[in-house]
């Protein structure tokens, strides 16, 4: 197999493993409190089979040109059953709104199945992530008349040369190759390197909840791709963070382009007010005996999680959220009745709450992990503050103990 013989300079091709950034912090670090209690790596991995890779493309500073740079984007692969997985997963998917893209779900939504990856990478990379998951699959003896992966985006033109299209086939192969269990890389890394969210850096984050049901033990986890929200609506563990941190703002180190919503960062005055205009991926998985229909119900209980954090569906925004379950069966024989679980309904609040805690968690992970970035025409967006954070949980008393 071919990888990676475009001239990108990357950043890194990440597994799911910490790496480099195991001392990185996290939401918790913070002393930011959350409800539930999480599996032990607090990720989506935590659910058992699940494995997570990424490819982080950075390249360049200074002015844009378009086919040139500055590149801030990639692309993250999930893999409900790993990479060695092939049996089909259920699955169900919503969206809060709808300016934005998941594909394959209208097959997910008639057959209640979801079968290879979840990809997630840049508005404009969709179709070339798209070609590469079917090659992928094809190249894997995986053979078929057709296929219609899962392939997912948020919008990162702020910072990344979006129109020059430097997501690859390449790019997309190397992210389900790297995939692997165990802790995941979370912030500016793979789709989530350019993104932005409630105007500070944003990105990939993860988090998860174990819970017992009837004596079964049970987990949730949630991966996100954040790129929503403005910075007045943002509120942590409910305190009005977004109106306390006013700065540092989203800006330009030099002469703003033409047309440029934000300001530049010489000019003291020069705080706007934006339109709600950016999007977020959901990735819900989980091991609880759930079928299609609970599917639906639980992945929409994502939207109370993005709720919680401040955000509220606006009219630009893609919220487009897919939700599965490991914990089914083989399907391989085709024609054969199956014998399948299905929690009651009646028990089937704490998988609901447990999907809004880990969603909530998982956006704090992305914007605690992000830190400081300079992109295309030298806009600088902020990572979010840590100590500036800190300071407000004990203004409030809202400090987890630790």
């Amino acid at each position: 197999m071919r990888l990676l013989m475009t001239p990108i300079v990357l950043l890194s091709i990440v597994t799911g493993g910490l790496g480099a950034q195991t001392a990185e912090p996290r939401a918790r670090d913070l002393g930011i409190p959350f409800d539930g209690t999480p599996g032990p790596l607090n990720a989506i991995t935590d659910v058992l089979g699940v494995e997570v890779g990424h490819v982080t493309l950075i390249k360049g500073s200074g002015p844009l040109v378009r086919g040139v740079g500055p590149v801030r984007t990639g692309v993250t692969a999930v893999l409900p059953r790993g990479r060695e997985g092939e049996d089909e997963v259920f699955a169900a998917w919503f969206t809060l709104n709808g300016n934005g893209e998941m594909t394959g779900t209208t097959w997910v939504e008639e057959s209640g199945f979801l079968g290879g990856p979840v990809l997630i990478t840049n508005t404009h990379s969709v179709g070339v992530v798209h070609s590469a998951a079917v090659e992928y699959a094809v190249s894997k003896g995986k053979a078929f008349a057709w296929s219609l992966p899962v392939v997912a985006e948020t919008w990162d033109g702020g910072l990344n040369d979006i129109n020059g299209f430097h997501v690859t086939r390449d790019h997309a192969f190397a992210a389900i190759e790297n995939a692997r269990g165990g802790p995941v890389l979370e912030g500016a890394v793979g789709g989530g390197t350019g993104m932005q969210c409630h105007e500070f850096k944003g990105g990939i984050g993860t988090a998860s909840r174990r819970l017992t049901i009837d004596g079964e033990t049970m987990t949730v986890g949630v991966l996100v791709q954040c790129n929503y929200g403005l910075r007045r609506q943002l509120r942590i563990a409910g305190i009005p963070a977004g109106a306390e941190l006013r700065e540092p703002r989203v800006c330009y180190r030099g002469v703003p382009p033409e047309g440029a919503s934000d300001p530049p960062c010489s000019d003291a005055g020069g705080e706007r007010e934006h339109e709600e205009r950016g999007s977020i991926i959901v990735v819900v998985g989980t091991d609880a005996p759930v079928l299609p229909h609970q599917l639906k119900r639980i992945v929409k209980r994502a939207a109370l999680g993005i709720g919680r954090m401040g955000g509220v569906g606006g009219n630009s925004s893609g919220d487009i959220f897919i939700a599965f379950s490991t914990q089914q069966p083989e399907t391989k024989e085709p024609g054969t009745a199956i014998a399948v679980r299905m929690l009651p309904n009646e028990r089937i609040n704490p998988i609901f709450e447990a999907t809004i805690q880990a969603t909530e968690e998982a956006i704090l992970n992305a914007m605690v992990a992000a830190k400081d970035m300079v992109g295309a025409d030298d806009l600088f967006v902020p990572g979010l503050p840590h100590d500036r954070v800190r300071d407000l949980l004990r203004k409030y008393g809202r400090a987890a103990n630790r």
